[in-house]
């Protein structure tokens, strides 16, 4: 069994510093801030997407100082702002010792998914880190599964991808992979469900049992 692993809202908590890196660039333009809790819902998606959303605007000339701003701040502070779950390494221990053949694949980009994961000492864990480039290539899930699938030779049906947000669900199933919707991140039960997934995992420690 391959099974790919999303980052943010699955592996770690990476809100504290997502928010603070938004907040920074938004206030540093003079660009008003929605709140906290209002911010938690754009975790997840790809950056542009994201701040395309809280802009209210797709003009590039809006949106690309703000990425370049956050993208500063969260270099050099916010991506350590972040803590891995509680039960996460028992449950990727569990996994790896099962014979599944562990990836990370998320849609930030990639030189910030390998630092965090090496920071946190997950790295032995999995059998490579994926992720999107700077330009926005492979932030899209379904394309970044596709990329894994044909880049590690994976077969879809002997392929799980697990996640917290709805993107997660519809990239699984855009490729044929099946989706595990995980409830300790930052997408609802209810977003888990609209987007098709079928299976969805309350803890860490429950993680082999519904990818089994």
């Amino acid at each position: 069994m391959n099974v790919l692993v999303d980052l943010d809202g699955t592996l770690t908590d990476s809100a504290p510093g997502i928010i603070s890196c938004v907040r920074h660039a938004l206030t540093e333009l003079g660009r008003e801030c929605p709140s906290d809790a209002a911010l938690r819902h754009f975790i997840g998606p790809p950056l542009h997407e994201t701040f395309r959303k809280i802009l209210g605007s797709d003009d590039p000339a809006e949106v690309d100082p703000v990425i370049e701003l956050y993208r500063r701040h969260f270099s050099e502070r916010g991506l350590y702002e972040n803590a891995v779950y509680p039960g996460i390494p028992a449950a990727l221990e569990v996994l790896k010792a099962s014979g599944a053949t562990l990836f990370v694949a998320t849609s930030k980009p990639l030189p910030y998914a390998e630092r965090i994961i090496r920071h946190f000492g997950l790295d032995r864990y999995f059998g490579a880190v994926y992720g999107s480039g700077f330009d926005g290539t492979l932030s899209k899930k379904s394309e970044l599964i596709s990329h894994i699938l044909k880049a590690e030779s994976l077969s879809p049906d002997e392929t799980s991808m697990v996640g917290d947000r709805s993107h997660d669900v519809v990239g699984a199933k855009a490729n044929g992979v099946r989706p595990i919707g995980v409830l300790w991140g930052y997408g609802s039960r209810e977003e888990l469900q609209a987007a098709g997934a079928s299976i969805l995992c309350s803890q860490p420690d429950m993680l082999a049992l519904c990818i089994a």
